[in-house]
C-alpha cells in the first residue's frame, strides 16, 4: 500500500506541475484540431508495481510446517505502442501492446521442529507481452487539458515463466500460469502541447485468473488462489 501512495504522490506532483505550466501560458489552445483526427499513434513509458492477491487456505493446520505466506510487491518498468481510433467526441478505443519488466516475492513462513519459525522468500520475474483493449472516457477539453477515465481488459504472456522447469533437488521454483487476463482501471489527464499531446495516467490492473500451478508442497498446498494485481504510473507521447 505504501508504494501505491507513492504512485499516487507522483501522479498528483506531475500534473500539479503540468497544469501550473498550462496556466502560466496565454490562454491559446494547442494543437486545436488535433481531437477532429480518426486515429493516431503514440508511445508510452511506465512504472509498475507488480504484486500477487492471495488468498490462503481457511485453515492451515493440516500443514504442519506452514505458518504464513504474504506476498511483497516491487518496482518495475514498461514501454509500449498506442493505437488510438476515435468513437466519438468523448469516447476513444485504444490498443497499446506493452512490455512489462518486473518481480514479485513470496514469503513463506515455515515452521521447524513446532517452534523455530523461519522465512523462506520465493522470487518470481516476470518479462510480460501485454495486450490490453481500453474505452477511455474524456471530459471536455479546457483549453489545453483534458481529464479522462479508463477501463478494459488486457491479456498477458509471460516470457520468463518458468512453468515447465523441472523439479531441482536444491531449489524449489514457483510456478505460475504462462498466460494471464486482467481487468483494467485508471484515470488520466491529457496535455494539449504545441506539437503533440502529452498524457498522464494511473492505472490499476487485476488478475481475475488462478495463476498458480499446483504441486505437492509447502509452497503450494497452502494457497487456495493466487492472482495477480498491478499498479502503474504512465507518460504517454501521441
Amino acid at each position: 500500500m505504501n508504494f501505491f501512495k507513492k504512485y499516487i504522490l507522483v501522479f498528483l506532483i506531475c500534473n500539479l506541475a503540468f497544469l501550473q505550466l498550462n496556466a502560466q501560458r496565454a490562454r491559446v489552445p494547442n494543437n486545436p484540431n488535433y481531437d477532429l483526427k480518426p486515429y493516431h499513434f503514440g508511445f508510452m513509458l511506465g512504472l509498475n508495481q507488480m504484486n500477487f492477491a492471495i488468498k490462503p487456505l481457511s485453515d492451515l493446520s493440516p500443514l504442519d510446517t506452514l505458518y504464513d505466506v504474504e506476498a511483497v510487491p516491487k518496482l518495475g518498468f514498461n514501454i509500449g505502442i498506442i493505437a488510438d481510433l476515435k468513437l466519438n467526441n468523448y469516447m476513444n478505443l485504444r490498443f497499446i501492446p506493452s512490455l512489462s519488466f518486473g518481480e514479485r516475492v513470496l514469503n513463506y513462513s515455515i515452521k521447524y521442529d513446532n517452534t523455530i519459525i523461519s522465512t523462506v522468500s520465493k522470487k518470481v520475474e516476470s518479462t510480460y507481452i501485454e495486450f490490453p483493449l481500453e474505452l477511455k472516457l474524456r471530459s471536455q477539453r479546457m483549453t489545453n487539458t483534458r481529464a479522462y477515465v479508463m477501463g478494459g481488459v488486457k491479456y498477458c504472456l509471460d516470457l520468463a515463466s518458468q512453468a515447465k522447469k523441472k523439479e531441482d533437488d536444491d531449489e524449489y521454483v514457483l510456478k505460475l500460469d504462462k498466460s494471464d487476463f486482467l481487468l483494467e482501471l485508471g484515470v488520466g489527464f491529457d496535455f494539449y502541447l504545441v506539437y503533440f499531446k502529452l498524457g498522464t495516467e494511473l492505472k490499476m490492473s487485476y488478475g481475475i485468473k488462478d495463476l498458480l500451478i499446483r504441486e505437492d508442497n509447502v509452497f503450494t498446498n497452502g494457497i487456495e488462489k493466487l492472482n495477480s494485481k498491478m499498479f502503474q504510473f504512465s507518460l504517454t507521447f501521441e
